[in-house]
This record gives C-alpha cells, sequence and structure tokens, in this order.
C-alpha cells in the first residue's frame, strides 16, 4: 500500500534541496524559478526502532521498514490557479499525492533569490493558501452547476453533495481550507467523489537557520521561531534546515548519531517530518517478525484484520481465518513466542478485530 506526501512551495524556498535530503538522492536544485518541471519521487523508510529490537530476538535474516513516498512538485507562483509559471503542471502533480508538505523558507542567503524580492514566510504560506483554494473554488462552482442536473433529477446522494458543495463554497470565499468544514458521515459518504486540493491534510516544513551556538532554528531576522504564528490548517509544523539536513544524510549511521548528539538534537528534522506525515495520514504500523524476516506493514488506522492481511497478500484477506497478535513489546517482555503463548499473551483475534498500531501479527488463512 503506497502513499504519497507532495513536497510543495515556492520557488527557491528549499523544496528540492529538503527533497535530495530526505531521499539521500540528488535532483537537481538549481537558483532560479522552474528547476523542478516533472515530480521526482523518493521511497523513503519510515523510523521504527521496533523492528532492530524484534529482529534481534527472532534472529531475522534481513530487516524491512515500511515505506512512504515523497514527491517534489514544481514551484509555485502568484496565478497558478490561472496557469502562470507551471501552474497547470503543479495542480495536476498535486492531486494525485494524499497530503501535502509545504516548505516555508525562513532563511536568509543573499546568494540564493527569492521569488518575490525579499524573505517573508506568513506571505509565501498566504499566497500558496490563495492559490490552492482559488483552483478548488473555480471547482467547486463548476460541481454545482453540473451537480445541480441530479438534483433536480431527484438523486438524493446528488442532493446531499449540493449541500457539501455549497459548505466549501463558503469557506473557500471566506479565504479558508476546505479541510476546514466540518461533514457528517453522510455527508462524507455522498461527497466521497468531490477531490479538492484543500481537503487533503497539511504539513508545514518552516525552512530555517539551525544556530548551533544557541541550539535554536532562528528565522531571518535572527530571532528564535513561534512555530504557531506561521499559519494555521496546518498538522504539524516542523522545524528544519535543509543544508544542516542535506549534510546528515550523507552520514552513516554512526556519524549521524554522534553529529545530532553535537549538534543537541535528539532526531533529525527528517525523522520528524516522515513521522509527522505518517501521523497525518492517519495510518499506523503492524509487524511481522520470524527468521526469515522482520517487516513493517502499513495500514490505515482502524483496519480490521482480513483488510490488513490483505496488505500482505489479497489471498490472505479472501482466506481469512485468524491472527495471532501481541504487542510487540510484550514480545519482547515474553522473549519468545512460545512464552507468551505460556503466559496467556498471545491472543487469538477474528475477523472484526481492529489491528492497532505495534501490533505483531500471525495471519492463518486457507489456501
Amino acid at each position: 500500500m503506497s502513499f504519497q506526501i507532495g513536497i510543495v512551495g515556492l520557488p527557491n524556498v528549499g523544496k528540492s534541496t529538503l527533497f535530495n535530503a530526505i531521499t539521500k538522492s540528488q535532483v537537481e536544485a538549481a537558483n532560479y524559478p522552474f528547476a523542478t518541471i516533472d515530480p521526482n519521487v523518493g521511497v523513503v523508510a519510515v523510523p521504527d526502532e521496533r523492528l532492530a529490537k524484534l529482529a534481534a530476538q527472532e534472529k531475522s535474516e534481513k530487516i524491512v521498514p515500511t515505506t512512504i513516498e515523497f514527491v517534489d512538485i514544481a514551484g509555485l507562483v502568484s496565478g497558478a490557479h490561472k496557469g502562470e509559471g507551471l501552474g497547470n503542471q503543479f495542480l495536476s502533480h498535486i492531486r494525485e499525492v494524499d497530503a501535502i508538505l509545504e516548505v516555508a523558507r525562513l532563511f536568509t542567503d543573499d546568494d540564493i533569490i527569492h521569488v518575490n524580492g525579499n524573505v517573508d514566510a506568513k506571505r509565501d504560506i498566504e499566497t500558496i493558501g490563495i492559490e490552492l483554494q482559488l483552483a478548488d473554488l473555480a471547482n467547486v462552482e463548476k460541481r454545482l452547476e453540473s451537480n445541480a442536473k441530479q438534483v433536480k433529477a431527484g438523486d438524493r446522494d446528488a442532493k446531499i453533495r449540493q449541500s457539501v458543495l455549497e459548505k466549501y463554497k463558503v469557506a473557500l470565499e471566506a479565504g479558508k481550507m476546505a479541510n476546514t468544514v466540518v461533514l457528517n458521515e453522510e455527508e462524507k459518504s455522498a461527497s466521497k467523489d468531490v477531490q479538492l486540493l484543500t481537503t487533503k491534510p497539511f504539513l508545514l516544513a518552516a525552512n530555517a537557520t539551525y544556530n548551533i551556538s544557541t541550539k535554536k532554528y532562528e528565522s531571518e531576522d535572527g530571532n528564535e521561531i513561534n512555530a504557531s504564528l506561521l499559519g494555521e490548517g496546518f498538522g504539524d509544523v516542523i522545524l528544519v534546515d535543509a543544508k544542516l539536513e542535506t549534510e546528515l544524510a550523507q552520514l552513516d549511521d554512526a556519524e549521524h548519531d554522534e553529529y545530532l548528539t553535537d549538534l543537541g538534537l535528539t532526531e533529525s528534522g527528517l525523522d520528524r517530518i516522515i513521522t509527522a506525515a505518517y501521523k497525518t495520514l492517519g495510518l499506523i504500523t503492524f509487524i511481522t517478525a520470524g527468521p526469515k524476516e522482520s517487516k513493517a506493514w502499513t495500514c490505515p488506522a482502524g483496519t480490521k484484520a482480513p483488510q490488513a492481511a490483505g496488505v500482505i497478500h489479497t489471498d490472505f484477506e479472501h482466506g481469512f481465518i485468524r491472527a495471532e497478535t501481541i504487542q510487540w513489546d510484550k514480545l519482547l517482555e515474553a522473549g519468545s513466542y512460545a512464552n507468551a503463548r505460556a503466559k496467556g499473551w498471545l491472543r487469538t483475534e477474528g475477523k472484526e478485530y481492529v489491528v492497532q498500531d505495534g501490533d505483531v501479527v500471525h495471519f492463518l488463512f486457507s489456501k
């Protein structure tokens, strides 16, 4: 099951630099707008310390973390909703992702031009918000017109959908994201085909300068950053120094950890981004662990056991019989599956069991 995070922002805010660091790849990070035209895609392992511990206990031959895809999308400029710059490509690419990681520039560098002439993170965030809202508003107005015909024909779902579209229109005209509109289950069901840019979950990466002396992220004026002042509507605001993260990404594990300690950081900004992205998408991780491999699997929170089994293989879902499961820390405490079973900690669950984050699961199925 693949999930995508689209990295967006104005030109020259550090999107591609951050993408390179996240994915440890080398796409062009040039000092001019639209260096990124076609979206670059990188598959990234989700940090999970549980896997190594379980693999050591089970003497696994290999460790396979779960992954998430990051997409580096062309820089947006004012007027993108009308096709300015590379607006059409930007909007088409962003529609394909599951969540949006917006990069805002808080650092100053005379050698890196800003498309608007000066650094102003709040203005840049508002520019992107306005462009996405205007694009969505145009979409909603078209849908209202086409959906009205179905309402006249007496389609019940169309009537509910029309109400939802009206709610979106009011919010967007007020300068709000569509994801601020609260819908009940009936409204969600009737309007699930209404795909808007601003109904997606958002994360904000504030690309700032990390001051090694003060051990703080600082804005262009040298002051410590108050992330809460950057804007609303973001699932998380992550402070990050893209240049520093690039340096960290080039180190081996031991050097990486040592450098983090020297910097006074407990984890890299990239790990925080990846973890926050996973959380923002409402995903959980369950694990299969044994001599062959210890592997993490991704599924949405609330997934029942047969559907979780289907993430591994569709045959597992179709032939699902039951699942044996135990939380990862209890398995470590027991020391082995046999001990866990003897202690009564290894549970047998049926089709209605909702898989929990950190569950170690063994699925039984019929062929």
